[in-house]
């Protein structure tokens, strides 16, 4: 006997991502939400609020899915109405606001025209230990007050591009979750595991700890040249500032020093094209 169910069932809908049109920039109801987006270009500001909130602003179609399927949770996203069904897919699950705002409005409120049409708020994640970051790895980048946004973002993008395993930072380099370093980086930054290291003065030592040889780069003259290594098992190439390069600390603490032959009256590149050359020599170009 064929047992008939008493009534057609079917599994609940998915849910469907709630869409807030933005008639006025002066709406009380979405004013903690429109906070986020405000003058997006005042660094200072947004470095104070985007730490007091715990959350980070990702720009264009390509970051907000990377960031989406990264797992970093949702606060809010901004664009104009044609950008919607372009993101439906990553969209449609989230229980979070999506506000849809002329482009002329969504310029007025961030301070820049968004070229690529979308912003999302997403909420930062507690930062790894340095011990988890390093346990699997094998090539790894450390910064040392690398302050600009976009070479952050170009050194994250130049690890995920050649294979590198981890990024570390100093406690003053910029921000890698800065929209800026998040747009440049195209999204390497969710890609990429990395952390801060809590005392940079001994970061040399740490990382010897774990089994890495540290290569410090450097142009002095002196120095051995980066393609005539061979990188060892485990290797953490440190990378200075953009100005003064690494600290004498970091310097002389390394187990070796290296340098990117150069022509003729060329001191050295900027950090991020240096980043570009040391990848590709540690993935074994």
């Amino acid at each position: 006997m064929r047992w008939t169910p008493s009534c057609s069932w079917r599994p609940p809908d998915p849910p469907v991502v709630t869409v807030v049109r933005v008639a006025s920039l002066d709406d009380p109801a979405l004013a903690p939400l429109l906070a986020d987006y405000r003058d997006l270009r005042d660094v200072r500001l947004r470095t104070r609020h985007e730490a007091e909130h715990g959350v980070f602003v990702a720009e264009g179609e390509k970051v907000i899915r990377r960031a989406i399927l990264a797992g970093y949770p949702v606060r809010s996203l901004l664009m104009a109405p044609r950008w919607l069904d372009g993101l439906r897919d990553v969209l449609d699950p989230l229980d979070a606001p999506c506000l849809l705002a002329d482009e002329a409005v969504v310029e007025r409120l961030s301070g820049f025209h968004v070229h690529r049409g979308a912003l999302a708020v997403l909420e930062r994640r507690p930062l790894p230990a340095v011990g988890d970051v390093l346990a699997a790895a094998r090539r790894v980048l450390v910064l040392e007050d690398v302050n600009d946004h976009t070479n952050v973002g170009a050194v994250f993008r130049n690890a995920a591009a050649f294979g590198l395993d981890a990024v570390l930072l100093s406690p003053r380099c910029a921000d890698p979750l800065y929209r800026r370093s998040v747009k440049v980086a195209m999204g390497a930054v969710f890609a990429v595991p990395w952390t801060r290291l809590g005392d940079w003065y001994s970061a040399p030592d740490l990382l010897r700890s774990h089994g890495f040889q540290t290569w410090a780069l450097t142009p002095a003259a002196d120095a051995d040249e980066l393609s005539g290594l061979m990188p060892p098992a485990r290797v953490a190439l440190l990378l200075g500032s953009e100005g003064h390069g690494l600290s004498r600390r970091w310097l002389t603490a390394a187990d070796q020093r290296v340098r990117i032959p150069m022509a003729p009256g060329v001191d050295s590149l900027n950090v991020a094209a240096a980043s570009a050359v040391v990848c590709y020599v540690l993935a074994g170009g």
